[in-house]
């Protein structure tokens, strides 16, 4: 796939943002992340998942970001940041966003991540609690959801062979409908895979940074959390959510109907202003 398509795919998502979005990179140590900025006030970041990069939260940096920073990186691994070799576990994860928030001068956020997003979220605020004020968790990774075989097998295929078979194969597991997610998200996705170190992430992470974290330690987080689930989810299934809204003390769930695991695709409006009304509360 030529680089300037998956430019091209990735710019046709910041475009649609709307907002007044920059594309920055800042350099710590060896490792180089690209991250969109949008808005101002309070920091919020944005973690997306296993896949893509910062795009994946096109539909909601410009409403989010009305009433705050909006700060999207491409997690090591992932979109237009470097993707060295690495273990790609949650400990991994969470000294990179310790050090990317340190270099932006950021010594506390609102920190919102979806799927693996997620279990790097929770990690760092296990490790950080200080450098953590509001946590949402969005069909999370790391509460101990365990895939099941087709979506597992789309999952490798995508991963392993990315194509644009792949990709509809697999598009039928993490949306409720596929057509609610943009053409050129999926198009990116699979240029970010077919680049250099792309697939990385998936072959040296062996999904450590998914696995369950301990019920001991999510007892530790005393932040204020929000879980959004989508309720149709085949890939982590809702029962997850519901659990550790029991588990994490100050934690409350909010599940959306007709949404699969990327419910800010499947039902933007809803989530949007679930997670805006919460970020903005006292």
């Amino acid at each position: 796939m030529k680089k300037e398509n998956k430019e091209n795919y990735r710019q046709l998502l910041i475009d649609k943002i709307e907002g007044l979005v920059e594309q920055r990179e800042v350099t710590i140590g060896t490792i180089k992340t690209t991250y969109l900025l949008c808005g101002n006030g309070k920091p919020v970041i944005f973690l997306h998942g296993a896949g893509a990069g910062a795009v994946t939260w096109y539909p909601s940096i410009n409403t989010i970001s009305g009433n705050f920073q909006v700060i999207a990186p491409d997690i090591v691994g992932y979109g237009e940041s470097d993707k060295p070799d690495a273990p790609y576990n949650r400990p991994y994860f969470s000294k990179w966003l310790k050090d990317f928030m340190k270099e932006l001068k950021i010594s506390k956020a609102d920190i919102v991540g979806l799927s693996q997003g997620g279990a790097i979220a929770l990690q760092f605020a296990i490790d950080n609690a200080e450098m953590v004020n509001k946590l949402v968790l969005v069909d999370s990774a790391g509460l101990g959801a365990k895939v099941s075989f087709w979506p597992l097998i789309g999952t490798i295929w995508m991963n392993s062979f990315p194509s644009s078979m792949a990709n509809r194969f697999n598009s039928h597991y993490i949306l409720h409908k596929p057509i609610n997610r943009d053409p050129n998200h999926s198009s990116y996705s699979i240029a970010v895979l077919k680049s250099k170190g792309g697939k990385n992430a998936f072959k040296q992470g062996r999904g450590t940074a998914v696995s369950k974290i301990s019920e001991e330690l999510l007892k530790q987080i005393k932040n204020e959390t929000l879980i959004i689930w989508g309720k149709d989810d085949k890939l982590f299934s809702v029962e997850y959510g519901e659990a550790a809204a029991k588990i994490i003390p100050n934690a409350k769930l909010h599940l959306i109907q007709d949404a699969g695991h990327l419910p800010l695709m499947d039902q933007p409006e809803i989530f949007n202003k679930i997670l805006d009304d919460f970020l903005k509360s006292e």
